[in-house]
């Protein structure tokens, strides 16, 4: 399809090549199907592109010489950074598509209008199997489209049809543009679903944090069986390989590319079947599950129903499904807290740093509680079951006495839009929705993983973990944990896998009880962030910030393992 739209607006420093290209702004709120909707219109998937003097990426749609650029969902009156984004990308584009949900027709167009005055627009109104069909209906439309002076195109955007089509391209060829920032014609309507159970005032909450913890410890059990089939058989592909480098090879590649310490590898090929096959499952299992509950509708259903639930200690219903993303990986949930309000930003980023343990620290700590129950005769459940507590309590704790005032205000109410309809999401949808946090993982966290694990062979090789272990090793006594424990809980600062450091030939590397190997576990993980997670909070928040919240964190874990060392004496 190729789309033969008005001529493109020039400025003088645009080459041929931006000039022949017809770019078209979509705007709208949060979910009202824009995606749904550019993917169905040009048939192609997203590329991405980046706002011009910002580093944040958003979706690209490209058809013959137009191009659709879907800006993040804007929340009127908010001062989220997404928000910020797109009222600055309205004013580098002349030509605007706005898209408008059917159910809230009227609150939508009084919203956002005001924003557009002066744009090239065309409206297509999404959403438009949910109202009532008739005469009445397209009357409505009509009154609003001789009102404004502008196209306006009810469309279904899950079942966009060649006559819809043909109809947003006229409305797009030469768009009027918008003269005023109000209407006196409505449409006359409201629509949302009846309540169900998770707007009850008290099963609400329980059954939204049923869908969100469920789905993920499911997640993480699949994943690491997963990986734990694969895992093996991907060892051996890598095994003689990385006995050739060992012995053959020069010295500064072997530094590189194997880095080997005694029993562990700290190099590129040591440690990238392992990114292969332990994180990136996880990382696509929450993806595709977190793709799910957006394009059916139920995660804002979850956010509604958990924000009292959060409000205390400093988060958003929102920002609890981004630090459950943290799970699968920091780097996207990180990004991702850019659709926070300012207030609660922090927060988020505090939460996920410290609390979402990702799935390189999973299976590391899964596997070394597993050696801990064999080598102490106690219930690898249970101790699981027991640090997973603690990390849920001590996380709450840390974000009570962190956040900011403002954030945990009771007037501080969840900006949402109205109760969306659930739908089932079609295998497109699901896919559009997953692929953004796939693709920040292969491309942003992966090249960050590889520059870590050259920086960890490098420091390894000069002796400088050994070093730093060797100085901690006397104040691994106030945890009451042996001084060998003092490496695992250096690298697991540069790298969460270092927790593997605790575990060898499926037991305990050393002598601990089950309480100790609980510290050290809990320390090693919650001390600091790893470097990949530092690097990306400080791109995102600036390094200023990021030092502070990286000592805060350190004084909180010190305490919390503090009580759990002494404390996991007189219960276990």
């Amino acid at each position: 399809m190729r789309f033969m739209l008005g001529e493109a607006v020039r400025t003088p420093k645009q080459t041929d090549d931006e000039r022949d290209t017809h770019t078209i702004l979509v705007v709208g709120k949060e979910s009202v199907g824009k995606s749904q909707l550019i993917s169905s219109l040009t048939g192609r998937s997203a590329g991405e592109t980046n706002f011009r003097g910002s580093t944040v990426r958003a979706d690209r749609y490209r058809s013959g010489n137009t191009e659709f650029i879907d800006t993040p969902g804007i929340l009127r009156n908010s001062d989220t950074q997404t928000t910020r984004l797109a009222l600055d990308a309205l004013d580098q584009q002349e030509v605007v598509l706005l898209v408008a949900q059917a159910t809230c027709l009227d609150q939508d167009l009084s919203d956002l209008l005001p924003l557009l005055v002066g744009k090239r627009l065309a409206i297509v109104v999404t959403y438009w199997d949910k109202v009532q069909p008739g005469e009445a209906a397209l009357e409505a439309i009509e009154r609003l489209s001789a009102d404004a002076g502008l196209g306006f195109v009810p469309v279904d955007a899950r079942e966009l049809t060649d006559r819809d089509r043909q109809r947003i391209i006229e409305a797009l060829r030469d768009p009027p543009r918008l003269e005023k920032a109000s209407l006196t014609a409505r449409a006359g309507w409201r629509i949302e679903p009846k309540p169900g159970w998770m707007e009850h005032r008290i099963a609400g909450p329980l059954i939204a944090l049923l869908f969100l913890f469920l789905p993920a410890l499911a997640t993480i059990y699949i994943a690491n069986a997963a990986a734990d089939l694969l895992h093996p058989i991907i060892a051996s592909w890598f095994e003689p390989v990385i006995a050739a480098v060992n012995t053959t090879w020069p010295n500064w590649a072997r530094v590189v590319l194997t880095a080997q310490q005694g029993e562990f590898g700290y190099g590129l090929l040591n440690m990238g079947p392992f990114l292969l096959v332990w994180a990136f499952p996880t990382v696509l299992m929450f993806a595709l599950i977190l793709g799910a509950y957006k394009a059916s509708g139920l995660i804002e259903r979850i956010n509604v129903a958990i924000h009292p639930l959060m409000r205390p200690f400093g988060l958003s219903g929102r920002d609890v499904v981004r630090v459950m993303m943290g799970l699968g990986c920091n780097v996207p949930a990180v990004i991702s807290t850019r659709s926070c309000s300012s207030c609660s930003r922090g927060s988020a980023v505090s939460a996920i740093a410290f609390g979402s343990a990702c799935s390189y620290q999973l299976p590391a700590t899964l596997a070394v509680l597993s050696g801990a129950a064999v080598a102490t005769g106690t219930s690898a459940t249970l101790l699981t079951g027991v640090l997973l507590t603690y990390l849920l309590l001590t996380t709450l704790v840390y974000l009570r006495l962190t956040s900011s005032p403002q954030s945990r205000n009771s007037l501080n109410v969840l900006m949402t839009p109205s109760r969306p309809f659930m739908q089932w999401p079609t295998l497109p949808a699901l896919w559009r929705e997953a692929s953004g946090t796939v693709r920040q993982f292969l491309y942003q966290a992966m090249p960050v993983f590889a520059v870590i694990c050259i920086i960890a062979s490098l420091l390894a090789h000069v002796g400088a973990l050994d070093l730093a272990s060797r100085i901690l090793s006397p104040v691994m006594r106030l945890f009451d944990l042996p001084s060998q424990a003092a490496l695992p809980v250096v690298l697991a600062s540069v790298r969460k896998d270092g927790i593997f450091l605790l575990a060898a030939d499926d037991g305990l590397s050393f002598p601990m009880t089950a309480a100790q190997a609980l510290t050290a576990v809990y320390l090693a993980g919650v001390l600091l962030p790893c470097l990949v997670t530092a690097m990306t909070i400080g791109r995102e928040t600036g390094w200023k910030p990021t030092v502070k919240l990286l000592a805060r964190q350190a004084a909180f874990a010190t305490l919390f393992a503090l009580i759990l060392a002494w404390g996991g004496r007189l219960l276990l």
